[in-house]
């Protein structure tokens, strides 16, 4: 155990010679002034730049595509009511046109809020309320 210790000890003690030599060589040599700043500029390969410009121009097509699918409340795709809502509506004296919340509203009590939800959603699509 005591001669792993040694050969350790004796390691490390010529490490530490040759580091104090490296260090005192470079400080010479700096002093003489040698030494300079070492500085590298990356190019761009052809590649990467051809990369670049293809994700420039995916990212533009993406957000070109999201503008155009986003919904409109003014433009709604469905302009029509389904059969069912809009005899429902009629036996409560809703008809066609714009129409008033608060008879919207007494129309639907008798159902239950998913229903109601449901009707109200088709009528923002078709234009009917705003």
């Amino acid at each position: 155990m005591e001669t792993v210790q040694r050969d350790i000890a004796e390691r490390l003690e010529a490490a530490t010679t040759l580091l104090e030599r490296t260090l005192s060589w470079l400080e010479e040599r700096q002093g003489a002034g040698e030494l300079a700043r070492i500085s590298a500029t990356v190019e761009q390969s052809q590649r990467e730049a051809e990369l670049t410009e293809k994700l420039a121009a995916a990212e533009r097509e993406v957000a070109e595509l999201k503008a155009s699918a986003a919904p409109t409340v003014l433009n709604p795709l469905r302009k029509t009511l389904p059969a069912a809502t809009s005899e429902m509506l009629a036996k409560h004296g809703v008809g066609e046109g714009p129409v008033d919340v608060r008879t919207l509203d007494a129309a639907l009590a008798g159902l239950s809020l998913e229903q109601r939800i449901a009707v109200k959603s088709q009528l923002l699509r078709a234009g009917a309320i705003a």
